[in-house]
């Protein structure tokens, strides 16, 4: 009796490979029931740690950009490299971040969950980042180290608080738009890769752009701006930052709802429209796959 062959043996270098395009959505639809289905302490915990990490990252980049004198292109790019960190422990660290969760809009569409569910899982994650994000402000103005660079650190963070707090309704939506275009697709890359040093990369470039380009991320702005509202508070970081009382007119509660708002909301579209709904037509809509 001649005995069956033997299996081919699995080829290593398949699985070294990145994952196709259509193979990430549907790791994503994957990795979006598991976070549906987490208990709701986890949820609170890891989006608090999201608003925290993200607020690293948004200290790294006042951090770069603070006496640079490398230009105003390569400043950008070198500030824009630093925020990464954000996303890399949001991503490599496990934590929930809402911009990034615009995803969870596939199991809404593709007939897995009710839209209450991610409505829901949006509306805690929103919280908890807030909660982490002005936490963090509040430790870093406690910690005094506002002070680094003779309070030049402090004159960074005010000008770009009050920078934020200037933009026009309108643009601050758009700027959303865009800005959340750019890191879901950087969460979208993270699902192609198999190594931690992949996923870095994957999330490196696109961070790098938004943050560049002047984009505006919710998240990040409710550590940025009470930061620079914070700073304000010392006469002698006002003074360094070269700005009138005129020009902190609205930096306080009324300007950081205003800003949040329509970000929040450009956020909303860019990364649940512009990129769930899109990557869910060209490769889930009526395919089939399950």
């Amino acid at each position: 009796m001649t005995p069956e062959p033997l299996p081919p043996a699995p080829d290593p270098r398949k699985a070294l490979d990145d994952y196709a395009p259509a193979e990430m959505a549907l790791r994503v639809e994957a990795a979006v029931a598991t976070k549906l289905s987490q208990p709701l302490h986890a949820v609170v915990m890891l989006s608090v740690l999201a608003g925290a990490f993200i607020a690293f990252g948004a200290m790294f980049y006042t951090l770069a950009v603070t006496g640079s004198g490398l230009g105003f292109g390569p400043e950008r790019i070198l500030g824009g490299l630093a925020f990464s960190l954000g996303l890399v422990l949001v991503v490599v660290g496990g934590a929930e971040l809402f911009t990034g969760n615009m995803l969870a809009l596939l199991a809404w569409v593709d007939g897995r969950a009710s839209f209450a569910a991610p409505a829901r899982f949006w509306g805690v994650i929103y919280l908890g980042n807030l909660i982490g994000a002005l936490g963090s402000a509040v430790l870093v103005w406690l910690s005094g180290t506002l002070g680094l660079a003779d309070h030049g650190l402090a004159a960074t963070a005010i000008g770009i608080a009050a920078a934020k707090v200037a933009i026009p309704l309108d643009e601050a939506f758009f700027r959303g738009v865009l800005c959340n275009t750019l890191v879901c697709l950087a969460v979208w890359l993270c699902f192609a890769a198999r190594s931690v040093g992949s996923k870095v990369l994957a999330i490196a470039f696109p961070i790098t752009a938004f943050v560049a380009l002047g984009f505006e991320h919710s998240i990040a702005n409710m550590y940025l701006i009470p930061i620079g509202w914070l700073a304000a508070l010392d006469a002698g970081a006002v003074a360094e930052a070269g700005l009138t009382p005129a020009m902190l007119a609205d930096l306080d509660l009324g300007g950081f709802v205003s800003n949040l708002v329509p970000v929040t909301l450009g956020n909303i579209v860019g990364g649940g429209v512009f990129v769930a709904l899109v990557y869910y037509v060209v490769y889930r809509f009526r395919r089939g796959v399950t």
